[in-house]
């Protein structure tokens, strides 16, 4: 079955907010805060494939009590950002990345895949709809979340016969309101974030969940983020509860935990691969201990922690901490490399330097 070509209707909000509202919401949005006056839906079915595909005000969805993703969790999601240049225009980052990362946690969750052509469309089309709610400023993005739920009403254990899929838009202010400051990492003992052959490369709710309950720990012991181990050793490093890790090394070399099946591949991640290496580092994708992290920093082999993520970007690490002990790898500032790096990204998303891989997709 060939998917049908991707032609949404637009459905306009009558109740949108007021320019002054918008403009209100716009001057402190925070993150996750707000969301835009419109959102995009559509359907799938095993007879008539993606159809249905829609720009509609946003609002409340509709679940009957028995809808399948209430009780078996068989959905995804993505996160991406359109930045607004100086210019006025709008761009998306790598879309494309985000597209293909979906279609394989589709597989993984038994979902239908996505084209890719419908997944950038989607976003296109609602960000053309909602274009007034792309924040301007430093560090300011509209935040996209397209997501996927198994919406067929029915309780047996099987992958769903429909499909809903959507997007919706929240404008975003700097993750860091009072600028980037090093953050302290909780190391968990007793829980993994991921399996062996389970969902840890998929980008979905599960896996989450699976964080919070160590991220309360974390929380507990004054950390801001939780650490977690592979589930088979409790020896390797994988990633924290949502982003992945970079080491800094005193040769310069950057050093990130190889994927292994249960690592998320992170968007920001891959793209810091490439821009280390624009910057004259090596770098090295392997299996690292957790000895090697507290020994590394004891002994200055480490200089530099940081993690990466869509929301946050990079953000420096200042302590590792576990039960019994922690080690300090920043104090109240980030590091030359993680700073480096981190404005050579942000310089590409918002148009400042030339984009020499072709990340960037304009929009508007």
């Amino acid at each position: 079955m060939t998917t049908p070509a991707f032609n949404p209707r637009i459905e306009t909000n009558p109740n949108a907010r007021s320019a002054a509202d918008r403009a209100g919401i716009l001057e402190d949005p925070g993150f996750g805060n707000y969301f835009t006056d419109h959102m995009f839906l559509a359907e799938w079915t095993p007879d008539r494939d993606w159809h249905d595909a829609r720009v509609v005000p946003y609002g409340p969805l509709s679940l009957d009590p028995a809808t399948a993703v209430l009780h078996y969790a068989q959905e995804i999601f993505e996160g991406l950002k359109a930045y607004a240049h100086a210019d006025g225009s709008v761009w998306l980052f790598r879309p494309e990345a985000n597209a293909l990362r979906m279609q394989r946690s589709a597989h993984r969750l038994a979902l239908p895949e996505l084209p890719v052509d419908w997944f950038i469309g989607s976003v296109k089309a609602l960000i053309e709809t909602d274009r007034e709610w792309v924040p301007t400023g430093e560090e300011r993005s509209l935040y996209l979340r397209p997501f996927m739920f198994a919406s067929e009403v029915f309780l047996g254990v099987r992958p769903s016969q429909h499909v809903t899929y959507s997007v919706i838009a929240s404008p975003a202010g700097a993750y860091f309101a009072e600028g980037v400051k090093p953050v302290d990492i909780w190391l968990s003992s007793q829980y993994s974030r991921a399996g062996f052959g389970g969902t840890g490369a998929a980008k979905c709710g599960g896996n989450y969940a699976a964080s919070l309950l160590p991220q309360q720990e974390a929380a507990a012991n004054g950390c801001a983020q939780v650490a977690f181990l592979d589930s088979v050793e409790n020896r390797w490093i994988e990633e924290l509860g949502g982003m992945n890790l970079y080491f800094v090394h005193s040769d310069g070399t950057l050093v990130t935990p190889e994927l292994s099946g249960s690592i998320l591949e992170g968007v920001t991640r891959d793209s810091i691969l490439a821009i280390a290496k624009d910057l004259g580092h090596e770098v090295v994708e392997r299996r690292i201990a957790i000895d090697d992290w507290r020994d590394g920093v004891a002994d200055g082999t480490i200089t530099e922690v940081f993690a990466c993520g869509t929301a946050a970007v990079v953000t420096p690490v200042g302590k590792l901490k576990w039960d019994g002990g922690e080690v300090v790898s920043a104090e109240g500032e980030s590091g030359k490399v993680t700073a480096d790096i981190r404005s050579a990204l942000l310089d590409v998303q918002y148009g400042r330097a030339k984009d020499t891989h072709g990340w960037m997709t304009q929009v508007l």
